[in-house]
C-alpha cells in the first residue's frame, strides 16, 4: 500500500506540472510568435519483487517475479518551433520569420542575449540618441551593420525596408536608399536547451556553450528561411489540441487521485484490524 501511495502521489505531481504547462500554452494562444511547449515524461526507478516460494503452486504459468514502479516524472519541457500562421499587418516594423530561425536581441548593457520569434517590433530611441529597431519591451534587435554587430539604426528622415534575405535599407523621401546592414538570425540545433523566460524570450542556461545550441543562419531559398516585412507570425498553439490534451491529463490525474484514496482507505482498514 505504501508503494501504491508513493506511485500515485509522484505521478500526480508530474501531471500537475503538465497541467501548468498546458495552461501556459492556452493563455498564449494569441501571443505573437509564441511557440507551444511540449513535455517529456520518464519512469522513475523500477524494482523487481520476488514472491515467496510458497506461491509457486502446481499449474502456475506466470513468473514469481513482478516489476514495481514508483511513478513518473516530468523529464523535460521544450518548445515546438513549428511554423505558425503568418498574418499581414502592413506595418513596416512588423517582421515575420518563415522557417526555423530566431531573432537575437540584447537584454541588457552587459551584452547578454536572448532569442525570440516575436516580430512585433518598433522604432525606439536608444540612450545615445539613435533610432533603433527594438522589441516592445525595448530590447534592441541585433544586426550585422557596417559598424559591426549591434543594434540596427535607422537615420532620421528614412523609412525602414527589410528584404526577404534579412538585408535592411533606409528609404528616403526622394526614393534614395542607404544600406543599414542585415538583421541577424540564428537557428536552434538543440531546442531543448532553450529556456523560456519573460517577455516571450528564450535564453540559454549558464554553463551551456551557445555554439552547441545555436548557429548563425542567412535567409535563402536553399534553407527555406525568409523575412516578411509587414507581417506577423501568430502563435502555433492549436486550441483544440490543447483542450483535448487537457482533458486527458485531467482524467489521468483523477485516476491517480482515486488510487491514492483507495490506498489510504485500505491502510485505514488494516490499522483498524484487531486480533
Amino acid at each position: 500500500m505504501n508503494s501504491s501511495m508513493i506511485n500515485a502521489s509522484v505521478s500526480m505531481n508530474a501531471l500537475q506540472q503538465k497541467l501548468d504547462m498546458l495552461a501556459d500554452n492556452i493563455a498564449n494562444v494569441n501571443t505573437v510568435g509564441y511557440k507551444r511547449k511540449e513535455a517529456t515524461f520518464e519512469d522513475l526507478l523500477n524494482n523487481t519483487k520476488k514472491q515467496p516460494d510458497s506461491f509457486n503452486q502446481p499449474g502456475r504459468m506466470t513468473s514469481l517475479n513482478f516489476n514495481q514502479g514508483w511513478g513518473s516524472r516530468l523529464a523535460m519541457i521544450q518548445p515546438n518551433l513549428q511554423q505558425g500562421t503568418i498574418k499581414t499587418t502592413d506595418k513596416e516594423t512588423d517582421l515575420a520569420i518563415e522557417g526555423n530561425a530566431l531573432f537575437e536581441v540584447a537584454v541588457n548593457g552587459a551584452g547578454d542575449r536572448a532569442y525570440t520569434r516575436n516580430g512585433s517590433l518598433q522604432l525606439t530611441v536608444a540612450a545615445n540618441g539613435d533610432t533603433i529597431l527594438a522589441t516592445p519591451e525595448g530590447y534592441p534587435v541585433i544586426a550585422n551593420t557596417p559598424a559591426g554587430e549591434g543594434p540596427l539604426a535607422v537615420p532620421s528622415g528614412y523609412k525602414l525596408r527589410v528584404n526577404s534575405d534579412g538585408s535592411a535599407q533606409g528609404v528616403g523621401t526622394d526614393g534614395s536608399t542607404i544600406e543599414l546592414g542585415s538583421i541577424k538570425l540564428v537557428q536552434a540545433t538543440r531546442p531543448a536547451a532553450l529556456t523560456l523566460v519573460a517577455d516571450n524570450l528564450y535564453q540559454i542556461a549558464d554553463g551551456i556553450n551557445v555554439a552547441d545550441v545555436l548557429q548563425n543562419v542567412t535567409p535563402s531559398g536553399d534553407n527555406g528561411i525568409a523575412l516578411r516585412q509587414g507581417s506577423l507570425e501568430q502563435s502555433n498553439v492549436n486550441l483544440g489540441d490543447e483542450m483535448t490534451e487537457l482533458i486527458n491529463v485531467q482524467r489521468a490525474y483523477q485516476l491517480a487521485s482515486r488510487a491514492l484514496t483507495s490506498s489510504d482507505t485500505m491502510m485505514g482498514l488494516a490499522n483498524s484490524l484487531r486480533k
